[in-house]
């Protein structure tokens, strides 16, 4: 069964869509996070049912990185992509909080370099899990904040958040 709730946060009201799960903590898998405004953002379903409580472990989690108490997730998510993408999104999940990589590298770990790296920043841009799976961390080669699903000036949020901003 899907399910879903809202939030608030400091970048707007947070959409997360889960599945039940016997192994998740809380019961719920993650299957998406996003943002208002967000290119691609998931959209409330008809049969979705509407369950804050199941929540619970995820949005704490949340709240705790909001606050800068928190610098890695532990979430178990739903598996979804194709098998290239799940490599581009083990990659964004590789990047440590408080540091950057850029699409030329994220290129390199999955074995896609070269003009591979514009279809590891497709990938990148459909990472269903924002703020998660940390997108955000990815930037241009010239220390440029570039592309973000929901708004580079929520990535610069978030990578101040962590303190990554580049100058």
């Amino acid at each position: 069964m899907t399910v879903y709730t809202t939030m608030d946060s400091p970048l707007g009201e947070l959409l997360l869509v889960g599945e039940e799960s016997a192994t998740a903590k809380g019961g719920v898998a993650l299957a998406s996070l996003s943002l208002p405004g967000q290119k691609g953002g998931a959209v409330v379903r008809d049969g979705w049912v509407r369950a804050p409580e199941a929540f619970g472990e995820i949005a704490g989690q949340l709240r705790a990185y909001f606050e800068g108490g928190l610098t890695h997730f532990d979430l178990e998510y739903v598996d979804g992509g194709t098998d290239f993408q799940r490599r581009v999104w083990q990659a964004l999940d590789a990047i440590p909080y408080g540091a950057t990589a850029t699409y030329g590298q994220i290129a390199a770990r999955v074995g896609s370099a070269g003009p591979g790296v514009r279809a590891v920043g497709t990938a990148i841009g459909r990472n269903p899990l924002l703020v998660v799976r940390p997108c955000h961390r990815v930037i241009g080669a010239d220390g440029a904040l570039r592309g973000y699903a929901a708004g580079v000036e929520r990535k610069e949020r978030l990578l101040g958040l962590e303190g990554a901003l580049v100058s």
